[in-house]
């Protein structure tokens, strides 16, 4: 657990309500956020969802509040083209770093070390200052091509978190599931987000 802030990409692919709860439970935590949305995930968000996000930084960080209900200013949004921001930097501190959900995209750049957007940029910075940075890739099922980025990836320190749920838990709604797997995932931050059934031995 850590009091610096954390950096949140949310990329093209499916499962968009995975990173806005992840967004929602850190800031309800009183967590800072530092949320990056690829283009692709715009696209994605409003094919999911119906709703336009807003470009421009101060506009989407009004709309987050008023989307998720929470007065905070916790929130600070980047445009996916500005690597110029100050989470491009390795002298910027981090609590970690979450890529959720990812696409096999940005997997097999951030795989290469080539990047091409802010998200990419701050996961490099991530792994050469061997800080936490999560991968939650989104696809199913795996080719040989994407089974050796990951690879690659949990080699050079990155941690590989598939946002898959457990039934144990006993989930009864869409909700549940989300939440089991938000949980899960930043408790490899040891970061507790919010209140989970725990596996308790019968």
């Amino acid at each position: 657990m850590s009091n610096y802030p954390y950096v949140l990409g949310v990329s093209g692919a499916s499962a968009q309500p995975l990173a806005t709860r992840s967004i929602e439970l850190l800031l309800r935590k009183g967590k800072e956020v530092h949320l990056i949305l690829s283009k692709g995930a715009y696209k994605v968000w409003n094919a999911e969802n119906g709703v336009n996000i807003p470009l421009n930084p101060d506009n989407q960080k009004k709309f987050w509040k008023e989307y998720l209900n929470i007065e905070t200013e916790n929130l600070t949004c980047h445009r996916w083209d500005d690597n110029s921001a100050s989470i491009a930097s390795g002298s910027f501190k981090t609590a970690g770093m979450i890529i959720i959900p990812c696409s096999m995209g940005t997997v097999g750049r951030l795989s290469s070390g080539f990047s091409l957007n802010l998200i990419e940029r701050c996961a490099d910075v991530h792994l050469k200052e061997k800080r936490t940075l999560v991968i939650a890739p989104r696809e199913m099922p795996w080719s040989l091509i994407h089974l050796r980025n990951l690879t690659n990836l949990a080699e050079a320190g990155a941690c590989i978190c598939p946002p898959l749920p457990g039934w144990y838990t006993k989930p009864t709604n869409i909700d549940d599931m989300i939440d089991f797997i938000v949980i899960r995932t930043f408790d490899l931050f040891d970061e507790e987000i919010g209140n989970l059934n725990r596996w308790k031995e019968a």
